[in-house]
């Protein structure tokens, strides 16, 4: 009897050999995947050519769901985080085939199941949040989004199957309940970013800071001047200057100014036509198809324009 649950306890334990070869494989497959995107959102690798075209690629990648992290100078894509999961799911699943660890061999391999378990469940479901998005907000498809997802689903389903589990109820249990966290966290999040959301300027990943200054009739008539004769403030979302140009107008006025976002982990941006245009500072007027780079008192814009009403600012 004594034999049989050592038996049992040790299968417990290791699960089975080719099964996390499978996961390390198709772990492989994920960090390829999450680090080509990566490394194309840095600009170290070249455009990535998506299946069913890219345009769909670049408008869920570029989309406010798609930045981790924003600072000065420094952007952390979502798939960078996806990228060290899928790492520490191919550490997990390769660690206890290694030869040499015969003396500790029976517990790494049952707490990286368990590791393989929890990081691939997370991975499942915040995905499904992901396509979620891409489906209802973003509304285009996105081939190495949905490849993820599959592969997050096809280790999860292999953990759980190949982990000679021998309490399956406090598997469920528990992954009942990760799934559940993962899933609000996730949802919440979304909402976070979402760009309908009221306020979102004061709050989103790739959107400028709120203007929170007043404006007067003059501001407003010389905003509604520049726009309706043509005039573009070519902006990036991270610059402070941009910023002080928009406070000068007010923020009833500076809804009503043409503003290109330029930076491309900015939202709603258009970096290729800044591109096209040479936009090398921030911010940029466009008046009368002329560039002018630099902060501009309203005064030398209304000048500039030909704005003849009120310069009362």
């Amino acid at each position: 009897m004594a034999s049989t649950r050592l038996t049992s306890r040790r299968r417990q334990d290791q699960g089975s050999k080719w099964v996390r070869i499978v996961m390390a494989v198709l772990a492989t497959v994920g960090v390829i995947d999450t680090g080509s995107i990566t490394l194309n959102f840095w600009g170290v690798l070249g455009n990535l050519t998506c299946p069913m075209g890219a345009g769909g690629c670049d408008k869920v990648l570029s989309s406010p769901w798609g930045t981790l992290y924003q600072g000065d100078g420094v952007s952390i894509p979502l798939s960078f985080a996806g990228f060290l999961a899928y790492m520490a799911v191919l550490v997990m699943a390769v660690l206890p085939l290694l030869p040499g660890l015969s003396e500790n061999k029976a517990e790494l391999s049952r707490r990286t199941w368990w590791g393989l378990f929890t990081v691939s469940l997370a991975m499942a479901v915040f995905s499904l949040v992901l396509v979620g998005l891409m489906v209802i907000k973003i509304q285009a498809f996105c081939f190495f989004c949905i490849l993820s997802a599959l592969i997050s689903l096809s280790l999860v389903v292999l953990s759980s199957l190949g982990g000679g589990w021998d309490d399956p109820s406090q598997l469920l249990f528990r992954g009942f309940l990760l799934a559940l966290a993962v899933l609000l966290g996730g949802l919440i999040w979304a909402s976070v970013l979402d760009p309908a959301r009221p306020d979102d300027a004061a709050t989103g990943l790739g959107a400028p800071p709120l203007v929170t200054s007043a404006s007067n009739p003059a501001k407003t008539a010389l905003a509604e001047h520049l726009t309706a004769s043509g005039a573009v403030m070519y902006s990036a979302y991270w610059c402070p200057h941009c910023h002080e140009q928009k406070e000068m107008f007010g923020k009833e006025a500076s809804k009503t100014l043409k503003v290109v976002e330029c930076a491309p982990a900015g939202q709603n941006n258009q970096a290729e036509l800044c591109q096209s245009k040479g936009i090398e500072g921030f911010p940029t007027w466009e008046i009368n198809g002329e560039l002018d780079s630099g902060v501009k008192k309203l005064k030398d814009l209304a000048r500039l324009s030909g704005h003849k009403g009120s310069q009362d600012f």
